[in-house]
């Protein structure tokens, strides 16, 4: 079985996040949106907020499931038997950076592949830190956000 991680902070879930997971899907049986804890940040939404948008979103799709996990994404795929990490790369700084943890990743374990898939040109200026930038400022992230995000917000 092809059990995939899609691990990241989803501060919120955008619009560029659901194009990787929605091309990522003829690809494996099992995708996890991995909600990364990070001590060293403190997020915008609640961890319980990122997952009702999640299960919202794809509650359709019986291929994907969400998580809350901190610690190493690695040793969280272990822990779930995911053999595969997916990211989502906009440019080309994104892929140097992607490469390094990814190399660190195989390293720690060498059954563990990280798979990038290329953001589609329309999502390449969404990122989370832009849209919680705009959403601070009281601006209009419509165009980054999915409906489900849209609705819940203030």
């Amino acid at each position: 079985m092809r059990v995939c991680l899609f691990p990241g902070t989803f501060d919120p879930i955008t619009l560029g996040h659901i194009d990787i997971i929605q091309r990522a899907l003829p690809l494996f049986d099992s995708i996890i949106v991995g909600i990364g804890a990070n001590s060293a940040k403190t997020p915008m939404f609640s961890d319980d907020q990122r997952i009702q948008w999640i299960e919202e979103i794809f509650k359709n799709q019986p291929k994907v499931s969400c998580a809350v996990y901190e610690g190493l994404t690695v040793k969280y795929c272990q822990n779930i038997g995911a053999n595969f990490i997916l990211r989502g790369i906009r440019y080309v700084s994104d892929f140097e950076y992607e490469k390094t943890i990814a190399d660190a990743n195989r390293a720690l374990d060498r059954n563990i592949e990280t798979v990038f898939l290329t953001g589609e040109p329309k999502y390449t200026s969404v990122a989370s830190t832009i849209v919680r930038d705009i959403l601070r400022n009281g601006g209009d992230a419509s165009h980054f956000l999915p409906q489900e995000v849209l609705n819940s917000l203030p």
